[in-house]
């Protein structure tokens, strides 16, 4: 073989091994386009029936606004509120923006469209990503189950706004799959970003670490080696590149955090008093528990605290199916971190919904679940919540909307 057909063999099996992965993906993704176009379809017939622009909510409302201001102005802009509060855009991650600016650098998109493109861009890639992983526990049935559950999720419209959570859980997902894989250093590299995107990047950063360390731990017990996805690597090829993605995972978000406190000369704890000025806290869910509880003092209320205690029971309810069907310990971990920070966190209350949605593992049982109904059922299933959830995206816009 020549040098030239050495180097080619190589790039040659990873493009076949691309392409079969993406005919394997096509029914999910081809699904999930799908629900995503029937959610537009909505929200424009609905916005035109009251006289508003599907596009402006789409990229103009909301923190969309301050990831185009990030990307056409760069961080130091502020909102100081006659209550005395100060919303700083350094309460936003990077990552997000920066893409927003190089599309808009290379392409005639503005800011707010070219991000409204990378958020198109990324839910396609976070659906394959959660197939990917769906698939590798489950099998493929489920993998395609597991995406149309998370398209029909009733905020599920948050998936085409120019918002970060279709950017975060591509990253998520992919970086999950990689650990299962056992591809560490591209885990540990794709946490990193997750870190640059969203500050619940720390569950990705906390998945990697439990793997990694669970893994290590394996080894000194004597566990058979567990090479998956590195080839011929030698046990301790294997464990060196592990090190490095576990070193890898933490630097987006550290980095981000340690550049926030020297920008506000408030060191470590800089980013913490950003999100103060927005009211955003961790508490241990104390002012979500008093949120709930306020809704008692009204018939009206007490039915929307009941609702919201029946989300909060539905929600650990499926992560404890989830650990009783022993999903892999990164994806417990993850859903675990992911669903302890939107319920625990003293943020506007409203966002929770969108908050969980990366949290995607928590979705398995009900794909499992679909997977093993007729298909006919499944199908009906599927059409009948993505109708639902198609029109009430399409009202939530147009109303409250995501803060």
């Amino acid at each position: 073989m020549t040098d030239l057909e050495t180097r080619v063999a190589p790039a040659s099996s990873a493009l076949g091994r691309a392409s079969s992965a993406l005919r394997r993906a096509a029914p999910a993704l081809l699904g999930y386009a799908a629900v995503r176009a029937l959610g537009l379809v909505a929200l424009v017939l609905w916005s035109a029936a009251r006289d508003k622009s599907a596009h402006t909510l789409l990229t103009a409302r909301w923190d969309s606004l301050w990831y185009t201001r990030v990307a056409e102005l760069g961080y130091g802009y502020e909102v100081r509120l006659p209550n005395g509060d100060v919303h700083s855009n350094l309460a936003f991650f990077p990552l997000l923006p920066w893409l927003e600016r190089g599309l808009h650098a290379v392409s005639p998109l503005s800011y707010a469209d070219a991000g409204l493109v990378v958020s198109l861009l990324g839910s396609l890639a976070a659906a394959w990503g959660i197939f990917a992983v769906a698939d590798r526990v489950y099998g493929r049935r489920a993998g395609v189950c597991a995406v149309l559950v998370w398209a029909v999720l009733p905020v599920g419209i948050v998936q085409s706004m120019a918002y970060s959570e279709s950017l975060f859980t591509a990253l998520a997902a992919w970086s999950l799959y990689a650990v299962l894989t056992g591809r560490w250093v591209t885990a540990g590299t794709l946490a990193g970003l997750a870190g640059l995107t969203r500050p619940v990047g720390l569950a990705v950063v906390a998945a990697v670490w439990a793997a990694g360390i669970a893994g290590f731990v394996r080894e000194r017990r004597g566990s058979s080696f567990e090479g998956t996805g590195s080839g011929s690597a030698t046990p301790r090829a294997h464990a060196g590149r592990r090190a490095l993605g576990l070193l890898l995972a933490p630097l987006g978000a550290a980095g981000y955090v340690l550049w926030v406190g020297r920008h506000t000369g408030k060191g470590v704890f800089g980013y913490l008093d950003v999100q103060a000025g927005w009211r955003n806290g961790f508490d241990g869910g104390y002012a979500f528990a008093r949120f709930v509880a306020d809704k008692f003092t009204s018939v009206p209320g007490a039915l929307a605290g009941l609702a919201l205690i029946a989300g909060v029971g539905l929600v650990l309810w499926l992560y404890a199916v989830c650990v009783r069907q022993g999903q892999p310990l990164p994806l417990l971990v993850y859903a675990g971190v992911v669903t302890a920070l939107a319920l625990c966190a003293s943020s506007y209350f409203g966002s929770k919904p969108r908050l969980l949605m990366p949290a995607f593992p928590l979705l398995l049982p009900l794909a499992l679940a679909l997977a093993r109904a007729r298909p006919r059922r499944s199908a009906a299933v599927l059409m009948a919540v993505a109708a639902a959830s198609a029109v009430y995206g399409a009202f939530w816009l147009n109303g409250s909307g995501p803060p």
